[in-house]
């Protein structure tokens, strides 16, 4: 069924035909009308996720400090001026209104017409407010965020019973510099005064978005290069110039790198830093003069800690003299360094598929993700075989129950030791 051109003839009739497919499909039963793909999927996740269908739960508000501080810190609030032109003047007109979320699903900016902001009022649809998909179901702002496509959700195609005389169109805004998803720009209003064209409308928009932060990020990379070209240029050795957030901008004495992972507290002064190691790092106009130590000074230490003791959200830790980084694992992830960890003579990609699958052959897969740990560890990570460097001190937070180490991992060689430990405790 195409939904869109329904409810752009007769608005009433798709409204019934919808609420007849949400009605079937939630009770089970086969409706003589399939549920579009994504809208399917989407309530597949919101049932997993517990969303009653018949209770419209609203998350508390942030407060308007804090929507402040995230409209301060997004990097959407540099594209707004597009998001406005492209769709506010339409929106406006059609009785919409344009909302701009973060990548957490909240919304930060809200305008149009306001009649139907009272009407978004009336569903939760507030500044603050949190529309993620497993909180307040099928939605154009945390479905699209979910799919990381444009959706469109028309009336009953919306899980909460609330929202069925709604009409939603969302699409995502990434980052394009690495893909991140930085928010969703939605165009929502009544069923009545929707548009087929409407999809079509806020995918292209949040495309111009997209390409305006490049070019930002061009245009910024470009000021900074033109600050670092002279510092270089009296340099001799290794040297690098980024920006805040770690990007590029100029090298010198080494091939070019096109990002350095920045812990958020960095700050003047010697420093280890993944991709580079020990370097000294000074301020520029804009961003960072990295200069590189090819000799590690003399009483710095460098410290791993892998934080496995919370079930589910795994991390590791750098420590190096005054400065340290975290990041948050994926369950592949934490297995490998936790193998590494237990061998500090290091494992060769056939024994780690061994530990990982109880496969030796499936060293590919071994080698594709040992590439990516070494992308934010960087010289912490040797290889053949593939170990923690000599110099670096390693330490493992284990859970206190045995039985809960990596939890949801089938490795065999993670089991064995889920078992030895448990059954040495119990002995």
């Amino acid at each position: 069924m195409n939904v869109a051109r329904l409810a752009a003839v007769d608005a009433a009739q798709a409204a019934r035909v919808l609420s007849e497919v949400r009605e079937a499909a939630l009770a089970g039963r086969r409706a003589r009308i399939a549920p579009r793909p994504v809208i399917e999927q989407s309530w597949g996740r919101v049932l997993r996720s517990g969303v009653d269908p018949e209770h419209d739960v609203r998350s508390r508000l942030l407060p308007s400090e804090e929507v402040r501080r995230r409209r301060e810190e997004s990097p959407l609030r540099h594209v707004l001026p597009v998001l406005r032109e492209g769709l506010l003047s339409v929106a406006d007109v059609a009785q919409h209104i344009m909302v701009v979320a973060d990548a957490d699903g909240r919304v930060l900016w809200r305008e149009g017409a306001a009649a139907v902001l009272r009407k978004a009022d009336g569903l939760g649809f507030e500044l603050g407010a949190d529309w993620r998909e497993d909180v307040v179901g099928t939605n154009g702002v945390g479905t699209p965020a979910v799919v990381r496509r444009p959706v469109q959700v028309f009336a009953g195609e919306h899980f909460v019973r609330s929202q069925t005389s709604w009409t939603c169109t969302g699409a995502p805004i990434t980052d394009p510099r690495d893909g991140r998803l930085l928010g969703v720009v939605d165009v929502s209003g009544p069923l009545e005064t929707m548009h087929p064209a409407t999809l079509a409308w806020v995918d292209s928009v949040a495309k111009l978005a997209e390409a305006r932060l490049r070019e930002l990020h061009l245009a910024s990379l470009e000021r900074l290069r033109a600050v670092a070209a002279p510092v270089l240029a009296r340099l001799a050795g290794r040297a690098l110039v980024v920006d805040r957030d770690g990007w590029s901008a100029a090298v010198t004495g080494m091939p070019y790198v096109r990002r350095v992972t920045l812990p958020k507290s960095l700050a003047p002064g010697h420093r280890w830093l993944p991709s580079l190691g020990s370097c000294a790092v000074e301020p520029l106009a804009g961003g960072w003069l990295l200069r590189a130590e090819d000799e590690p000074r003399a009483g710095a230490v460098r410290r791993v800690v892998l934080d496995l003791a919370r079930p589910g959200r795994c991390t590791v830790t750098v420590k190096e003299s005054a400065v340290s980084w975290s990041r948050e694992l994926s369950p592949r992830h934490a297995e490998l360094l936790f193998l590494l960890a237990e061998h500090r003579a290091g494992r060769g990609a056939a024994e780690l598929a061994e530990d990982l699958f109880g496969d030796p052959s499936r060293t590919v897969t071994v080698r594709a993700e040992m590439s990516r740990i070494r992308r934010y560890l960087g010289e912490l990570l040797q290889h053949r075989p593939y170990r923690f460097s000599e110099d670096a001190e390693v330490m493992v937070v284990l859970p206190d129950d045995p039985r809960e180490l990596l939890r949801q991992s089938t490795a065999p060689a993670v089991a064995r030791k889920r078992n030895a430990e448990y059954g040495g405790r119990s002995g």
